[in-house]
Protein backbone atom coordinates (compact mmCIF):
# COMPACT_ATOMS: atom_id res chain seq x y z
CA UNK A 1 0.00 0.00 0.00
CA UNK A 2 1.54 3.34 -1.11
CA UNK A 3 2.17 5.74 1.52
CA UNK A 4 2.40 3.73 4.47
CA UNK A 5 4.70 1.10 5.81
CA UNK A 6 1.92 -1.77 6.24
CA UNK A 7 -1.03 -2.72 4.86
CA UNK A 8 -4.07 -5.52 6.11
CA UNK A 9 -5.04 -8.48 3.59
CA UNK A 10 -7.98 -8.92 4.78
CA UNK A 11 -8.90 -5.41 4.91
CA UNK A 12 -7.29 -4.00 1.78
CA UNK A 13 -8.60 -0.53 1.91
CA UNK A 14 -7.53 0.07 5.40
CA UNK A 15 -5.03 3.39 4.95
CA UNK A 16 -3.87 5.16 7.82
CA UNK A 17 -4.63 9.05 7.26
CA UNK A 18 -1.45 10.39 8.49
CA UNK A 19 0.86 12.68 6.28
CA UNK A 20 -1.74 14.74 4.89
CA UNK A 21 -1.35 18.32 4.90
CA UNK A 22 -3.74 20.44 7.20
CA UNK A 23 -4.17 23.65 8.98
CA UNK A 24 -1.28 26.00 8.82
CA UNK A 25 0.59 23.32 6.80
CA UNK A 26 0.78 20.83 9.89
CA UNK A 27 0.29 17.41 8.36
CA UNK A 28 -1.69 14.54 9.91
CA UNK A 29 0.51 12.69 12.23
CA UNK A 30 0.91 8.99 11.31
CA UNK A 31 -0.79 6.14 13.10
CA UNK A 32 -3.20 7.96 14.89
CA UNK A 33 -5.98 8.06 12.95
CA UNK A 34 -6.62 4.84 10.63
CA UNK A 35 -9.93 3.91 8.66
CA UNK A 36 -10.94 0.83 7.85
CA UNK A 37 -13.56 -2.08 6.25
CA UNK A 38 -14.85 -4.54 9.09
CA UNK A 39 -12.60 -6.29 10.64
CA UNK A 40 -13.98 -9.82 10.38
CA UNK A 41 -12.10 -10.67 7.67
CA UNK A 42 -8.54 -9.88 8.53
CA UNK A 43 -6.09 -12.85 8.18
CA UNK A 44 -4.04 -14.61 10.90
CA UNK A 45 -1.07 -12.81 9.35
CA UNK A 46 -2.64 -9.19 9.98
CA UNK A 47 -2.68 -9.44 13.34
CA UNK A 48 0.60 -8.65 14.48
CA UNK A 49 0.04 -5.44 12.16
CA UNK A 50 -2.77 -4.42 13.62
CA UNK A 51 -1.01 -5.25 17.43
CA UNK A 52 1.70 -2.62 16.07
CA UNK A 53 -0.84 -0.21 14.93
CA UNK A 54 -2.09 -0.43 18.97
CA UNK A 55 -5.60 0.98 18.78
CA UNK A 56 -6.81 2.43 21.82
CA UNK A 57 -10.66 2.58 20.39
CA UNK A 58 -12.04 1.32 17.89
CA UNK A 59 -15.18 2.45 16.61
CA UNK A 60 -17.87 0.20 14.47
CA UNK A 61 -20.50 2.76 12.77
CA UNK A 62 -22.80 -0.20 11.52
CA UNK A 63 -26.22 -1.17 13.02
CA UNK A 64 -26.84 -4.02 15.15
CA UNK A 65 -28.22 -5.95 12.34
CA UNK A 66 -25.05 -5.69 10.23
CA UNK A 67 -23.10 -6.86 12.74
CA UNK A 68 -24.83 -10.16 14.06
CA UNK A 69 -24.68 -11.13 10.60
CA UNK A 70 -20.90 -10.62 9.88
CA UNK A 71 -17.86 -12.26 11.10
CA UNK A 72 -16.75 -10.97 14.54
CA UNK A 73 -14.40 -8.30 14.33
CA UNK A 74 -10.60 -10.04 14.85
CA UNK A 75 -8.84 -7.11 17.19
CA UNK A 76 -5.20 -6.99 18.81
CA UNK A 77 -4.60 -6.20 22.00
CA UNK A 78 -7.82 -4.95 24.36
CA UNK A 79 -8.99 -1.15 22.39
CA UNK A 80 -11.77 0.19 23.89
CA UNK A 81 -14.86 -0.89 20.91
CA UNK A 82 -17.36 1.75 20.53
CA UNK A 83 -20.68 1.51 18.14
CA UNK A 84 -21.66 4.12 16.84
CA UNK A 85 -24.56 3.01 14.50
CA UNK A 86 -25.38 5.17 11.49
CA UNK A 87 -27.83 3.23 9.72
CA UNK A 88 -31.62 4.12 8.57
CA UNK A 89 -33.62 1.41 7.86
CA UNK A 90 -35.52 3.74 5.77
CA UNK A 91 -32.30 3.27 3.38
CA UNK A 92 -32.21 -0.42 1.90
CA UNK A 93 -29.03 0.44 0.26
CA UNK A 94 -27.32 -0.42 3.60
CA UNK A 95 -28.97 -3.50 3.72
CA UNK A 96 -27.94 -4.25 0.11
CA UNK A 97 -24.36 -3.55 0.69
CA UNK A 98 -24.05 -6.04 4.22
CA UNK A 99 -25.41 -8.54 1.60
CA UNK A 100 -23.25 -8.04 -1.03
CA UNK A 101 -20.63 -8.05 0.99
CA UNK A 102 -21.40 -11.32 2.70
CA UNK A 103 -22.83 -13.15 -0.08
CA UNK A 104 -26.60 -13.13 0.48
CA UNK A 105 -29.36 -14.10 -1.82
CA UNK A 106 -30.07 -10.62 -3.75
CA UNK A 107 -33.58 -11.15 -5.21
CA UNK A 108 -34.93 -8.84 -2.58
CA UNK A 109 -33.33 -6.13 -3.94
CA UNK A 110 -34.29 -6.54 -7.44
CA UNK A 111 -36.17 -3.45 -6.68
CA UNK A 112 -33.47 -1.32 -5.88
CA UNK A 113 -31.45 -2.27 -8.71
CA UNK A 114 -34.33 -0.99 -10.83
CA UNK A 115 -34.50 2.29 -9.22
CA UNK A 116 -30.97 2.55 -9.67
CA UNK A 117 -28.46 2.23 -7.37
CA UNK A 118 -26.19 5.13 -8.49
CA UNK A 119 -28.89 7.21 -7.48
CA UNK A 120 -29.72 5.25 -4.07
CA UNK A 121 -26.03 5.56 -3.37
CA UNK A 122 -26.19 9.60 -3.63
CA UNK A 123 -29.17 9.70 -1.43
CA UNK A 124 -27.40 8.24 1.26
CA UNK A 125 -24.58 10.79 1.01
CA UNK A 126 -27.16 13.26 2.03
CA UNK A 127 -28.97 11.16 4.59
CA UNK A 128 -25.44 11.26 6.01
CA UNK A 129 -26.09 15.02 6.25
CA UNK A 130 -29.16 15.13 7.13
CA UNK A 131 -30.11 11.77 8.76
CA UNK A 132 -30.13 12.06 12.74
CA UNK A 133 -28.51 8.50 13.45
CA UNK A 134 -25.86 10.09 11.07
CA UNK A 135 -25.48 13.41 12.90
CA UNK A 136 -25.44 11.67 16.07
CA UNK A 137 -22.90 9.10 15.23
CA UNK A 138 -20.47 11.04 13.18
CA UNK A 139 -20.48 13.95 16.00
CA UNK A 140 -19.37 11.54 18.63
CA UNK A 141 -16.73 9.56 16.72
CA UNK A 142 -15.21 13.15 15.85
CA UNK A 143 -15.39 13.86 19.53
CA UNK A 144 -13.85 10.58 20.40
CA UNK A 145 -10.82 11.77 18.38
CA UNK A 146 -10.08 15.00 20.34
CA UNK A 147 -9.05 12.82 23.65
CA UNK A 148 -5.28 11.03 23.54
CA UNK A 149 -6.82 8.42 25.21
CA UNK A 150 -8.56 7.37 22.40
CA UNK A 151 -5.55 7.36 20.13
CA UNK A 152 -4.66 5.51 18.20
CA UNK A 153 -8.28 5.40 16.73
CA UNK A 154 -9.73 3.03 14.24
CA UNK A 155 -13.23 3.46 12.70
CA UNK A 156 -14.96 1.11 10.32
CA UNK A 157 -18.44 0.29 8.63
CA UNK A 158 -18.84 -2.40 6.41
CA UNK A 159 -16.98 -2.26 3.51
CA UNK A 160 -15.01 1.03 4.76
CA UNK A 161 -15.62 3.44 2.38
CA UNK A 162 -19.46 4.89 2.31
CA UNK A 163 -19.73 5.81 5.98
CA UNK A 164 -16.64 5.78 6.96
CA UNK A 165 -15.44 7.58 4.19
CA UNK A 166 -17.84 10.50 4.72
CA UNK A 167 -16.54 10.15 8.65
CA UNK A 168 -12.52 10.76 7.00
CA UNK A 169 -14.59 13.82 5.31
CA UNK A 170 -15.47 15.60 8.32
CA UNK A 171 -12.51 14.58 10.65
CA UNK A 172 -9.85 15.84 7.43
CA UNK A 173 -12.27 18.81 6.70
CA UNK A 174 -11.77 19.84 10.44
CA UNK A 175 -8.37 19.40 10.47
CA UNK A 176 -7.69 21.88 7.58
CA UNK A 177 -7.05 19.68 4.90
CA UNK A 178 -7.95 20.82 1.58
CA UNK A 179 -10.89 19.11 -0.58
CA UNK A 180 -8.48 17.81 -3.73
CA UNK A 181 -6.87 15.65 -0.60
CA UNK A 182 -9.48 14.78 0.78
CA UNK A 183 -10.71 13.28 -2.76
CA UNK A 184 -8.25 12.01 -3.29
CA UNK A 185 -8.02 9.99 -0.51
CA UNK A 186 -11.83 8.98 -0.97
CA UNK A 187 -11.42 7.81 -4.74
CA UNK A 188 -8.45 5.74 -3.34
CA UNK A 189 -10.69 3.04 -2.20
CA UNK A 190 -11.68 1.69 -5.78
CA UNK A 191 -7.69 1.38 -6.56
CA UNK A 192 -7.25 -0.28 -3.30
CA UNK A 193 -10.80 -2.75 -3.94
CA UNK A 194 -9.82 -3.81 -7.57
CA UNK A 195 -9.24 -6.95 -7.10
CA UNK A 196 -11.74 -7.91 -3.87
CA UNK A 197 -14.02 -6.26 -6.47
CA UNK A 198 -13.60 -8.82 -8.69
CA UNK A 199 -13.57 -11.72 -6.91
CA UNK A 200 -16.95 -10.43 -5.45
CA UNK A 201 -18.92 -9.98 -8.96
CA UNK A 202 -17.60 -13.39 -9.99
CA UNK A 203 -18.79 -15.06 -6.97
CA UNK A 204 -22.26 -13.25 -7.70
CA UNK A 205 -22.46 -14.43 -11.45
CA UNK A 206 -21.80 -18.08 -10.09
CA UNK A 207 -24.62 -17.66 -8.49
CA UNK A 208 -26.71 -15.77 -10.91
CA UNK A 209 -25.55 -16.02 -14.14
CA UNK A 210 -28.43 -13.08 -15.09
CA UNK A 211 -26.71 -11.18 -12.92
CA UNK A 212 -26.78 -7.06 -13.85
CA UNK A 213 -23.36 -5.77 -12.81
CA UNK A 214 -23.96 -2.54 -13.71
CA UNK A 215 -26.46 -2.55 -11.09
CA UNK A 216 -24.28 -4.29 -8.38
CA UNK A 217 -21.16 -2.17 -9.09
CA UNK A 218 -22.37 1.20 -7.81
CA UNK A 219 -22.07 -0.18 -4.37
CA UNK A 220 -19.12 -1.92 -4.60
CA UNK A 221 -17.58 1.15 -5.75
CA UNK A 222 -16.83 5.15 -4.53
CA UNK A 223 -17.46 7.89 -7.16
CA UNK A 224 -17.17 11.04 -7.23
CA UNK A 225 -20.93 11.71 -8.12
CA UNK A 226 -21.63 10.50 -4.16
CA UNK A 227 -19.47 12.46 -2.61
CA UNK A 228 -20.45 15.40 -4.90
CA UNK A 229 -24.13 14.61 -3.73
CA UNK A 230 -22.61 14.99 0.05
CA UNK A 231 -21.18 17.99 -0.27
CA UNK A 232 -23.84 19.29 -2.57
CA UNK A 233 -26.31 18.70 0.77
CA UNK A 234 -24.25 20.60 3.29
CA UNK A 235 -23.67 23.73 1.08
CA UNK A 236 -27.73 23.42 0.43
CA UNK A 237 -28.87 22.85 4.13
CA UNK A 238 -25.78 24.51 6.06
CA UNK A 239 -24.67 27.13 2.82
CA UNK A 240 -21.07 25.70 4.22
CA UNK A 241 -18.64 22.47 5.56
CA UNK A 242 -17.80 24.95 8.53
CA UNK A 243 -21.35 25.78 9.32
CA UNK A 244 -21.95 21.44 9.02
CA UNK A 245 -19.32 20.69 11.21
CA UNK A 246 -20.35 23.75 13.79
CA UNK A 247 -24.16 23.59 13.03
CA UNK A 248 -25.57 20.72 11.98
CA UNK A 249 -22.82 18.11 14.06
CA UNK A 250 -22.63 20.39 17.00
CA UNK A 251 -19.12 20.69 17.04
CA UNK A 252 -17.48 23.50 19.03
CA UNK A 253 -14.22 26.05 19.16
CA UNK A 254 -13.09 23.72 21.88
CA UNK A 255 -14.26 20.30 19.76
CA UNK A 256 -11.73 21.60 16.58
CA UNK A 257 -9.16 22.98 18.75
CA UNK A 258 -8.88 19.77 20.59
CA UNK A 259 -9.33 17.83 16.98
CA UNK A 260 -5.77 19.80 15.79
CA UNK A 261 -3.94 19.34 19.21
CA UNK A 262 -4.13 15.70 19.19
CA UNK A 263 -3.80 15.08 15.27
CA UNK A 264 -1.77 17.74 13.71
CA UNK A 265 1.95 17.84 14.30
Amino acid sequence: MSGQGWQLVGAPNARDLGGLVGAEGRRVRVGQLVRTPALGRLTDEDLPVLAKLGPACVVDLRDGTEIAVAPQDRLAGEPRVVRLPVHDPEHPVFTYVSAVLLGHDLDAYAELARQGTAEAMAAIYRWFVTGESARVGFVAAARLATRPENLPLVYHCSAGKDRTGWLTVILLTALGVDEAAIRADYLRNNELTESLRAVIVEAMRRRNPELDVEAVLPVLEVRAEYLDAGYAEVRRVHGSFDAYLRDGLGLTDADLGALRAQLLE
